[in-house]
């Protein structure tokens, strides 16, 4: 019987390969998150003025917003089947984050686009943390019914 630590189990490729897969897919996800900015919102800098009232709106129309948020949900769905929530949130919040601060800080001589980092930021992980703790419980609801609840 040894009395010391017990030395860690050595790294194998076998118990590395689940690590680097979920690493792999996580940086995807941020990329495919950084899209959805650049694809939807990013391009769009023209504010548009009402004739009959004059009242500016924009620059985003609610299709772009619409289209947006459907095509983060559709790759926040799409991850949840293979990743851990939290990796899904944080890959999901990095890449809009990232996105949106390397096409709006640059931009800004007020100051304020540092504020709407914090928003983004936090809007951001506020739906990503409601999203993972609803996939989480549909994945334990899934998981305790057994797989002849399953439907294939």
């Amino acid at each position: 019987m040894t009395t010391g630590p017990q030395s860690p189990r050595p790294r194998t490729a076998s118990t590395l390969r689940p690590v680097l897969l979920a690493t792999l897919q996580t940086v995807l996800l941020t990329v495919l998150a950084a899209g959805c900015w650049w694809s939807w919102l990013a391009w769009d800098d023209t504010y548009q003025v009402d004739p009959v009232t004059g009242v500016a709106s924009g620059p985003y129309e609610a299709w772009q917003v619409v289209g947006c948020v459907l095509s983060l949900l559709v790759l926040a769905v799409a991850a949840y089947r293979v990743l851990h929530p939290v990796l899904v949130g944080v890959g999901l919040t990095v890449g809009f984050t990232t996105a949106w601060c390397l096409t709006t800080l640059p931009q800004d001589d007020t100051g304020l686009a540092g504020v709407g980092a914090v928003l983004v930021l936090a809007a951001m992980t506020a739906a990503t943390t409601v999203t993972g703790a609803v996939a989480a419980g549909l994945r334990a609801r899934r998981t305790a019914a057994g797989p002849a609840a399953v439907p294939r």
